[in-house]
């Protein structure tokens, strides 16, 4: 299992992060020690080191995750009592908590009982018996209720109906803040106990000392204390799925093969801490959600990767903005803005990247997703030379270059190169929604993992993309009547060129380009361009308010993708008078221009009335482009004149 020798080496390789809170946009994320976890906490209870209470305070909601210590079975505890060692919720906590709730006890007497063996062992610290101190004295509900943090009902119980930032009063859960005399203030622990290295420096030695079974790590094939209960709140706090577990003895999980979960499946607990908590930080600090689906990729080095969901104009444009990276890219060229990238920024952003990798070099891309709320499952894994990761980042948009558009910094921009993932599903299943184009369908969310799924390989091993992918943005993109808003149907146009672009050259060595090749025979081709032109009289025609009116190249697109000798009858007739309100010059270009498409034709293959293929939108977005760029330049020299 490779994955799982990467994961320990990306825990151990970053082990200066442990224990420090670290935050992606406003969410935080740490890289927990072993044998600990993360809770969102809502009480904070200040102490003395000889448990005197001080305060408590709600917390502030900027800083609630919380690093607690957990047990064996308190980590994965679901509705069982099981108590944490150190910090836990009310019910846990408060000795005096049956004073104020009907509650059996049993659960504050396990708490206890489990700290008081912590406090006598050697391995206890100030702050743990500052705490036991404290409970020790049961006035926990009652020092709430003091401070207004605990609201009590008419018969001076705790009101269910109140809840504390959103959680229900008896379910609140504390963690506690010790104030020491500090010695020496800069090297001081904080008093905060989430914080504390020292703190959990004392429960890791703790635990090991605790540790009796022995046994056969399946994993990583050493000898330590074997654990079968493994860590949950892997893709999000909330995450109730776990990744290994054989606790169902009822039915089918290991029983017909094995006798028990000892046979089946033995993991070390140190090994199963490593991996649980490398993969929760590496999925909160740069994982890449689609629906359910979590994928998450790193570089073995910590070196700084493109990412590979992302558009070209993302990758340009993270590669620039970081200062810590070195190309001989000219001022000129980064300070080019116009509309488009150029390739070379791209590529530059490329050779970057790989100025800093080497033979050693690896990236990783782990997929998970949960068939069920309590089982999650690895369903993509992949390991690539760092070097060829980035020559297969690099193919994936090459050969699907073309002219996208998109929204950035609140202004739509030309980029040439590729979509991302994420566009590819929104353009290909999506439907217009407040004037994008985005999958609004709960259940149909679904489809931004399958189509992650499917790309993945594309991207990182250069597999052939999927057939169907082509025909629906073919399909789509000869259908612009069915969107309301003219951007939406070009984005679904420029992809299904990106697509066939590639297609073409995966199956058949052909290559494409968005420049226009006025040589070129091919019949889809050849009735694209002259869709584009007809597609251009008439809009030249219109007025400053006729700019939302549909031409009848447009809306005749979809027959004449399927019968297109048959329909371009009826195309050329119609733009006749559109063609009549040009001015000669003009007029004399299009009739020119038209000529020479026609000229390129084979006579039967002009006369031949069968179904178009995806390259008829090359054609028609090449010479589209291309008589844009020409009004442009045209504009330009005016100006200049």
């Amino acid at each position: 299992m490779s994955w799982v020798n990467e994961l320990i080496d990306l825990y151990e390789i970053n082990s200066d992060k442990i224990g420090v809170i670290e935050y992606r946009r406003d969410m935080p994320y740490v890289l927990l020690p072993p044998f600990h976890t993360t809770v969102t906490a809502q009480i904070t209870v200040t102490i003395d080191q000889n448990g005197n209470f001080m305060n408590a305070e709600l917390v502030d909601l900027n800083d609630k995750l919380t690093i607690i210590p957990v047990t064996e079975k308190s980590g994965s505890r679901t509705a069982g009592k099981e108590p944490h060692p150190l910090c836990d919720n009310l019910r846990y906590l408060a000795g005096d908590y049956t004073k104020y709730y009907e509650d059996d006890g049993i659960c504050h007497e396990l708490y206890i009982s489990q700290l008081k063996e912590w406090v006598e062992s050697g391995y206890c610290h100030e702050k743990v018996r500052a705490i036991y101190l404290y409970l020790k004295k049961n006035t926990l509900i009652s020092n709430l209720i003091e401070k207004k943090i605990i609201k009590l009902n008419e018969q001076n119980r705790i009101d269910d109906k109140e809840n504390i930032q959103g959680i229900v009063q008896t379910k609140a859960f504390v963690r506690f803040i010790i104030r020491l005399p500090n010695t020496d203030f800069f090297e001081a622990p904080p008093d905060e106990c989430w914080k504390d290295k020292t703190l959990q420096d004392c429960y890791i030695n703790y635990v090991r000392s605790q540790e009796k079974e022995i046994g056969l790590c399946y994993l990583t094939g050493s000898t330590e204390a074997i654990s079968y209960l493994h860590s949950k709140k892997i893709r999000n706090e909330g995450d109730g799925a776990k990744l290994i577990s054989a606790n169902d003895s009822q039915n089918f999980t290991y029983r017909g093969r094995f006798v028990s979960k000892e046979d089946a499946f033995a993991v070390g607990n140190e090994t199963s801490q490593k991996i649980h908590n490398a993969l929760k930080w590496i999925i909160r600090k740069q994982g890449t959600f689609f629906d359910t689906l979590v994928v998450v990729t790193w570089e073995s080095h910590r070196l700084s990767m493109p990412r590979w969901n992302v558009d070209t104009d993302t990758i340009a444009s993270e590669y620039a903005g970081d200062d810590d990276w070195d190309d001989e890219e000219s001022e000129e060229e980064s300070a080019c803005d116009g509309n488009a990238i150029t390739a070379e920024k791209f590529y530059s952003a490329l050779r970057g990247y790989g100025k800093k990798v080497d033979n050693t070099s690896k990236m990783i891309l782990l997929g998970f997703d949960a068939a069920t709320p309590g089982r999650l499952s690895m369903v993509e894994e992949m390991t690539l030379d760092s070097a060829r990761y980035l020559e297969n980042i690099k193919k994936w948009h090459e050969s699907c270059n073309w002219i996208h558009e998109k929204w950035k910094n609140k202004k739509r921009v030309q980029f040439s190169g590729m979509v991302g993932v994420k566009d590819v599903a929104d353009i290909l299943f999506g439907i217009e929604s407040k004037g994008n184009l985005t999958i609004v369908d709960a259940n149909g969310k679904k489809l931004y993992a399958e189509v992650a799924r499917r790309l993945i390989p594309c991207i990182w091993n250069g597999n052939k993309i999927p057939y169907d992918f082509v025909n629906r943005a073919v399909l789509k993109a000869s259908m612009p009547l069915t969107y309301k808003d003219r951007k939406n149907w070009e984005r679904v146009l420029t992809l299904a060129c990106s697509l066939v672009k590639k297609n073409k050259s995966e199956r058949y060595g052909e290559e494409w380009n968005v420049a226009l090749d006025k040589k070129q025979i091919d019949r889809n081709y050849l009735y694209g361009r002259l869709l584009a032109v007809a597609d251009r009289i008439e809009y030249r025609t219109y007025d400053d308010g006729d700019k939302a009116r549909v031409t009848n190249a447009k809306r005749y697109m979809s027959t004449f993708s399927q019968r297109p000798f048959e329909t371009w009858k009826v195309i050329e007739e119609s733009i006749q008078p559109y063609m009549n309100k040009l001015g000669i010059a003009e007029r004399r270009f299009y009739e020119n221009l038209l000529n020479d498409i026609y000229e390129l034709f084979e006579v039967e293959s002009f006369k031949d009335n069968k179904k178009l293929d995806g390259l008829y939108l090359l054609g028609f977005h090449s010479q589209a482009y291309d008589l844009k760029q020409k009004k442009e330049d045209s504009k330009e020299k005016e100006e200049e004149e």
